[in-house]
């Protein structure tokens, strides 16, 4: 339900009467929408449009408001949002946890008219100035950020020749994360952010002996937990960094092989505990890996693909990115055929199933 007004503000209270307070207070200026408990409160934090700012209340049953901000400031598509938390405590150590939590501000009950539009104003201008000084800075440094993403992109495809002599693999795979992201309603920016990121996510192939990496059959249990290797030695390789780039980087090679289901590797992250740019990953790598020629296996066709990363659906792969993968393929063909494999069997391998 929503009020209708400029910005969107999302309020998140599971006292109807706070929310009415606040919908009065605030709905002649902005479009208000609500929501009466955590769950609620993270899908309208993803619904378009999004959000402008999150007033969030901290006591609510189920999923508290620290834990709704914490998982806000975890996804790609939500954590830009600011969020001001409402509340009826007066500890200010309660105020430390939101503040480390990413929070931008903290509002006290009962809430006072001129002080919550006051805030609601500064915190929205704060945010559309950060926006504005971040496009300036961003077109400042690009040929900068372009040198430093060709490095990585390289990288990428340094770790790739050691199996896949063109190398073409991490720029199909990145080209798919990217639609799917974008497809799923992640902020362009990040989609963007994502693509640069994806090819770096096979680099600790580097550290796998070529007699595994290259072998043509199937490897033994031991060789397995070699390769396996690859995941955690990516991360190391790539390090702990703070810009955003090398993060999602970090993560993608990380985890790029844990499934949905608990059973992958190496953490056994199961669920919205693997990262969303790590389940996004998943889907594309296992495709792009299946239409492609190994020295282990024939390329798959593009149905036999579609039809098994469908039956892995809630397994190996997030359903939901599935459904919204599907929708996609077409334009996942275009992309194979243009950055295909001068090394691929001819195009008839592609079209026979396994």
């Amino acid at each position: 339900m929503t009020s209708q007004g400029g910005e969107t503000i999302l309020v998140v209270d599971d006292v109807p009467e706070n929310i009415a307070t606040l919908v009065a207070i605030l709905g002649d200026d902005y479009r208000v929408t609500f929501a009466t408990n955590g769950a609620d409160a993270l899908r309208a934090a993803q619904a378009q449009p999004q959000p402008s700012l999150i007033l969030l209340d901290v006591m609510m049953p189920d999923m508290d408001g620290y834990d709704v901000c914490r998982r806000l400031k975890a996804d790609l598509r939500t954590l830009n949002i600011p969020v001001i938390f409402l509340t009826a405590q007066d500890d200010v150590r309660n105020e430390e946890v939101g503040l480390r939590l990413g929070a931008v501000d903290y509002l006290h009950k009962p809430c006072h008219p001129a002080i919550v539009l006051q805030r609601v104003r500064i915190h929205l201008a704060l945010h559309n100035q950060n926006l504005a000084l971040e496009t300036r800075v961003q077109e400042r440094t690009r040929e900068l950020e372009e040198t430093r993403v060709e490095i990585i992109r390289r990288l990428g495809r340094a770790g790739e020749y050691r199996d896949n002599e063109t190398g073409m693999h991490v720029i199909r795979m990145s080209l798919y994360c990217n639609r799917l992201a974008l497809a799923a309603k992640v902020p362009k920016a990040q989609a963007d952010l994502l693509q640069l990121a994806a090819p770096m996510h096979d680099i600790g192939k580097i550290g796998i002996p070529d007699n595994i990496l290259l072998k043509p059959g199937k490897l033994t249990d031991e060789e397995r937990r070699v390769m396996q290797r690859h995941a955690e030695i990516g991360a190391e390789i790539i390090g702990v960094h703070d810009g955003d780039l090398l993060i999602l980087a970090r993560n993608i090679a990380l985890t790029h092989h844990e499934r949905w289901d608990g059973m992958g590797y190496p953490q056994g992250l199961a669920g919205e505990a693997i990262p969303f740019e790590g389940r996004i990953a998943a889907i594309c790598d296992v495709y792009d890996a299946l239409t492609s020629a190994r020295p282990y296996k024939k390329a798959w066709s593009f149905d036999a693909a579609i039809n098994h990363i469908v039956l892995e659906s809630g397994k190996a792969f997030d359903p939901a990115l599935v459904t919204l993968f599907v929708t996609m393929i077409s334009e996942c063909t275009e992309i194979r055929q243009r950055y295909c494999d001068p090394s691929d069997a001819a195009e008839a391998s592609l079209r026979t199933s396994p």
